[in-house]
């Protein structure tokens, strides 16, 4: 049993693991470099997995297999979090490094590394699952981000900017289309979902490799606030949310995407965010760095445990 247990952990982190190492071996050996990390996290975000995220939405039933009670629990779980970290916030003694710290501790990489983990645990039924989970968490993500970086910033988030962000974010532009072409349903011709599918088979590989380009081991360094909130991301939060989400009646896929997107590692996007806002953007640099190579080791050990107990 633990053999086995250790055996699908592994066969789940492993291939996501080797593309993330393959981009920083790339990048190394000069094949990739920056430009094409930003270039390449460009057009996934703009282009590919929007796709991803229409094709999968748009295909699926809503009335039928919404996940309402992990959907629910999710939104409540995140948004505690996001609370007690800005709580906990509040005692860090630099002002610039209490939104980074914050929003690095609390916003992870569902859209790229959870969605591709989901995948490779549960197979290509619970894309869908993890389709809806981040259809649902994301827009929570950007406005929880935004109040955490202008509050700790001593500035006013005022809702015309929250909602413009939302509005002008191509995830939540594909999502909402996604949902109205689903609930209608709108009959749309094969040709734009076989192309769409094209472009969301794209996703995950250059993503993958765009995270491993992305990550520069010059940003670690010994930080106690550093190492909290990558401890916190990985370890803490997955671990009490999954905890909970157990005792509350979630299991098998819903419990293990659960686990998968709340251990996902700090999103990329949280960068530009603290940058342009004035927040310690290189503790934030460390911080999604940190937490995306520790992940591997942490992930794996979540899942071997969440299937050596029977939860999955």
């Amino acid at each position: 049993m633990p053999i086995q247990s250790l055996m699908f952990a592994v066969e789940v982190t492993l291939p996501i693991s080797v593309l993330i190492v393959l981009g920083i071996v790339f990048k190394r050996i000069r094949w990739i470099n920056e430009e094409f990390a930003i270039i390449g996290s460009r057009l996934v975000f703009n282009v590919t997995l929007p796709c991803l995220l229409f094709v999968n939405i748009a295909k699926t039933d809503l009335s039928v297999t919404t996940p309402t009670d992990l959907l629910v629990f999710a939104a409540i779980a995140t948004t505690l979090t996001f609370i007690l970290f800005n709580l906990l916030a509040l005692k860090i003694k630099q002002h610039d490094a209490r939104g980074a710290f914050a929003q690095g501790a609390c916003r992870g990489n569902m859209a790229i590394i959870g969605l591709a983990l989901s995948v490779s645990a549960f197979g290509e039924s619970a894309q869908a699952l993890a389709s809806m989970y981040l259809a649902a968490i994301v827009i929570l993500y950007n406005v929880y981000s935004i109040l955490t970086l202008y509050y700790h910033q001593a500035a006013t988030a005022s809702a015309k900017l929250i909602a413009i962000s939302v509005l002008q974010n191509p995830l939540a532009i594909a999502i909402a289309l996604a949902i109205v072409v689903a609930l209608v349903p709108i009959p749309l011709p094969d040709l734009l979902y076989e192309s769409g599918s094209y472009l969301a088979q794209m996703t995950l590989p250059l993503a993958l490799l765009c995270v491993g380009g992305s990550i520069r081991l010059q940003e670690f360094k010994a930080s106690k606030l550093l190492y909290l909130a990558i401890a916190s991301k990985i370890v803490f939060i997955p671990l009490v949310a999954t905890v909970i989400g157990h005792l509350c009646g979630l299991k098998n896929e819903e419990l293990g995407v659960l686990y998968i997107m709340m251990a996902t590692p700090t999103a990329a996007a949280a960068y530009p965010m603290v940058r342009a806002i004035g927040g310690d953007h290189h503790l934030t640099a460390a911080i999604i760095a940190g937490s995306t190579l520790l992940s591997m080791f942490s992930t794996t050990i979540g899942l071997f445990l969440l299937h050596f107990l029977g939860w999955v």
